[in-house]
């Protein structure tokens, strides 16, 4: 009998005494009122009254009724006799020398206090019930469903079956939920997509690995190359179809499980399991890595922003020690020359004369190109390295542009407008751009985006759109449709009747009140 998943406490603790209650307990459970009194005093015999409020007590407590007398603990004794003024406990001892006097006891007990048997209707439909219910929704461990199932017994009064009883019946339904959830994901696909979904698990001739192994991997550089792989992988799983399907039968909790366990599992367990659960596990594996690969894809696409940053920066910071001696040498010469400017003495008529005397105009002016061109605005941010790894965005912006899907939030309109702009560009060979979106272009930017002639330059402008597209994704401004981390987190609020029924509860754990304007105005202020 599969008991296996019984801990050894809940063995020991089922039906049965597991050391002394304690003072609650004793009240709630073991306390005799006048009712209680009044019935067990119909009894005869003091060892017959106290075996008789002993059962009466321990069926509240335990769920059941004692078969021996041996294992009550020495407080529940004491406390229980003092109710009934007994002295004597070991007079216990006497009791229910006679079977039939113990099931005459329990028989009456049952009809005075409406105990049910497990197996009178409508009892164990109703349990069943419900524990199919939390296996159907949220899988839950046996453990904590055989836990939940004594504790509803008891509070419906109804006897505990024996521990094999309760065990299989958890065990049944647990089956009957996983065969139900194998039926429904294998009846969504067609049967041209059953076909793609079987090939996935063979491996091609001259291959090591077959195509579930491929779409398994994630990526492990950073890099445009690895950001190309990893969209192909996101588009590839697509393709299939299987996202487009209707999920809203399936429990989110047992599909996510099933898809953990299809994502570890190997591909040759798979190809051996019975033709519905395979099927099965090989959608619940797609719809789950179509998702995976897609938030695998924007990872990589913000670490590589995240580089070309850094290694911009670097390269800034090289170039400005490497240049630092040439700046400090133009700047003391400049400075010398507004040292004479600022001098008092110095008429106006004799100051181009004694400028020039000290300093020749050809180290005037290559001191201020100098300055012009190595000196840095204040916020300056490196625009100009980042100029220079445009060679690597070359590389991964059509494959973004191209297999990414965004929207927006009211925020992110100018980012979104930028986006759909690039993307409606058929070749980038071009050097500058004709009229596209400039609300993306701050004061930082417009050096590196306008030239000379105020026209836009191609490869200014994609390396601001990246890192206004980053920006924006990391505030989820703009968010990537099909993506778990990158998509809308409004999606994932109640809505409906859903929120409306747990408003208050919810309002109440965030110490908001229940109109929105006036927690919109506290949330602002804070």
């Amino acid at each position: 009998m599969p008991v296996e998943f019984l801990s050894a406490d809940q063995k020991a603790k089922y039906g049965q005494f597991c050391g002394e209650p304690n003072e609650v307990q004793l009240a709630r459970y073991f306390h005799l009122d006048a009712a209680d009194l009044d019935f067990i005093s119909k009894r005869r015999g003091d060892q017959n009254r106290l075996g008789f409020a002993l059962q009466i007590t321990s069926v509240r407590f335990l769920g059941s009724f004692l078969p021996h007398f041996e294992s009550i603990p020495n407080n529940v004794l004491l406390f229980v006799a003092r109710q009934l003024s007994i002295d004597d406990v070991t007079i216990i001892n006497e009791y229910a020398n006679r079977e039939t006097t113990r099931r005459e006891h329990t028989a009456l007990i049952r009809q005075h206090y409406s105990y049910h048997e497990f197996n009178d209707p409508p009892w164990a439909f109703k349990l069943s019930r419900l524990l199919f219910a939390r296996a159907w929704v949220n899988n839950e461990r046996p453990s904590l469903m055989f836990d939940f199932a004594t504790s509803w017994l008891m509070q419906n009064k109804v006897l505990l079956p024996g521990v094999t009883t309760l065990v299989r019946l958890i065990a049944e339904i647990r089956d009957r939920a996983t065969n139900r959830l194998w039926y429904r994901l294998a009846t969504l696909p067609n049967q041209s997509q059953i076909d793609q979904l079987e090939a996935l698990l063979y491996v091609p001739e001259g291959s090591r690995s077959s195509l579930f192994d491929q779409f398994r991997k994630g990526p492990t550089t950073v890099s445009g190359p690895a950001f190309n792989t990893a969209i192909e992988r996101y588009l590839n799983l697509q393709e299939l179809g299987i996202g487009t399907l209707d999920f809203s039968t399936i429990p989110p909790v047992r599909f996510k499980n099933l898809a953990r366990h299809s994502g570890v599992i190997s591909m040759h367990k798979i190809a051996r399991m019975p033709e519905e659960k395979r099927i099965a596990m090989l959608v619940a594996f797609v719809k789950a890595f179509e998702v995976t690969a897609l938030d695998d894809a924007l990872d990589i696409l913000d670490l590589l922003i995240t580089d070309i940053a850094g290694k911009a920066k670097k390269s800034g910071q090289k170039n400005r020690l490497r240049t630092l001696k040439d700046l400090d040498k133009s700047a003391l010469v400049l400075a010398s020359v507004c040292a004479l400017i600022l001098n008092e003495e110095t008429a106006d008529d004799d100051l181009r004369q004694a400028i020039f005397s000290k300093i020749s105009r050809t180290q005037l002016a290559e001191s201020i190109d100098l300055v012009n061109e190595y000196a840095r605005p204040f916020d300056d941010k490196y625009q100009a390295e980042m100029i220079e790894q445009y060679g690597r965005v070359r590389r991964f912006l059509p494959q973004l542009l191209k297999g990414v899907s965004i929207d927006m939030a009211p925020a992110g309109e100018t980012v979104f407008k930028a986006f759909n702009y690039l993307a409606s560009l058929s070749s980038f060979r071009m050097k500058t751009f004709d009229q596209p979106p400039l609300d993306i272009v701050t004061n930082q930017w417009s050096r590196m985006v306008f030239d000379d002639k105020g026209r836009v330059t191609k490869q200014g402008y994609t390396l601001c759109f990246l890192d206004r597209l980053q920006d924006a994704l990391r505030r989820h401004d703009v968010y990537v449709k099909n993506s778990d981390r990158w998509g809308d987190p409004r999606a994932k609020l109640l809505q409906g009747e859903v929120w409306r029924a747990n408003r208050i509860q919810v309002c109440r754990s965030l110490g908001h009140t229940l109109d929105p304007e006036t927690a919109i105005q506290k949330l602002s202020k804070e």
